[in-house]
């Protein structure tokens, strides 16, 4: 049977598609093409769907809105092979996604694995971003691993956990990840489901996890240091804000903190009633501050 990507009508979106030596990558691309490209990318186990209520209020305002789906997410192709889901690899499909439009003037959403994701463009394109729109996410050493993201790393609890019975999303997402569950509707459940119907169709959600890195070494990390770094050198200087979840048992105000010393001269909102998925959460008081923040960071 073939899915119905509106979801009762909440996915509207033409798709776009764009290929890579590993697979077909979908992205929204929604506002005048001479509009004001404001990038928002999305974490794990979500897809573009998680930017649904900002795609129009930006379109609206004269901006140009695009939401790529990282391989294995969304409608993205989905292959089984885990290799393809190291962070290094989603950072290099990004950027050559984003390269192919040509992009001037953006600015950066980011929220959870799509920080270190969207970040490293930004970061590496400098001339092509003029600010940073920071959710719930890190760049650079993590302070801690929770609980269940430690049971998720665990050799063949998590393929049972994460692949087999669809925690990351039911187990998660569903629960802890989102204060206001009654937002939940049968239609938003369906729309995150929708992509993972299988087994090694969650092989991208179970690698996210176990690329965390447990110490200071190995290509992870250091790529988050170089990441942090490059943030502090790039964009201290360029419009910057922060909106941040203070309910999100993954990303805690310790991690707050951290960005705060990143960018310390970026205003911060503190969201009390909001989880991890703070798209879900408040969407509603993010967008609105988007929007202004757009306004005010014009060069």
């Amino acid at each position: 049977m073939t899915t119905d990507w509106t979801f009762g009508g909440l996915w509207r979106f033409e798709p776009h598609w764009f290929e890579t030596s590993d697979g077909r990558m979908h992205y929204v691309d929604e506002g005048p093409r001479e509009g004001r490209p404001v990038v928002l990318v999305h974490g794990n186990p979500t897809w573009g769907f998680l930017y649904r209520n900002f795609i129009g209020p930006l379109a609206d305002a004269g901006h140009r809105a695009i939401v790529p789906d990282h391989l294995g997410f969304g409608r993205s192709d989905k292959p089984a092979e885990p290799g393809l889901y190291r962070i290094p690899r989603h950072v290099a499909r990004i950027e050559a996604l984003l390269e192919s439009l040509d992009l001037r003037d953006a600015v950066v959403v980011v929220q959870d694995w799509g920080g270190p994701i969207g970040l490293s463009w930004a970061v590496a394109h400098p001339e092509r971003v003029s600010g940073l729109f920071i959710l719930n996410t890190f760049a650079g050493p993590r302070q801690d691993i929770p609980a269940p993201l430690r049971l998720f790393r665990t050799p063949g609890v998590g393929e049972v956990l994460v692949e087999g019975l669809d925690m990351f999303v039911r187990g998660f997402m569903f629960r802890a990840g989102v204060v206001h569950r009654e937002r939940l509707t049968a239609d938003v459940r369906r729309a995150y489901l929708a992509p993972h119907p299988t087994w090694s169709s969650r092989t991208g959600e179970l690698v996210f996890p176990r690329e965390i890195p447990a110490s200071s070494a190995g290509p992870v990390a250091e790529l988050l240091t170089r990441l942090q770094r490059g943030i502090e050198q790039q964009f201290r200087s360029k419009p910057a804000r922060i909106m941040w979840p203070m309910r999100d048992p993954a990303f805690t105000p310790a991690v707050l903190d951290q960005w705060r010393k990143t960018l310390p001269d970026a205003p911060v909102t503190r969201l009390d009633d909001a989880s991890h998925y703070v798209q879900e959460d408040a969407y509603e008081r993010i967008v609105p501050q988007l929007v202004s923040f757009l306004a005010g960071a014009s060069p």
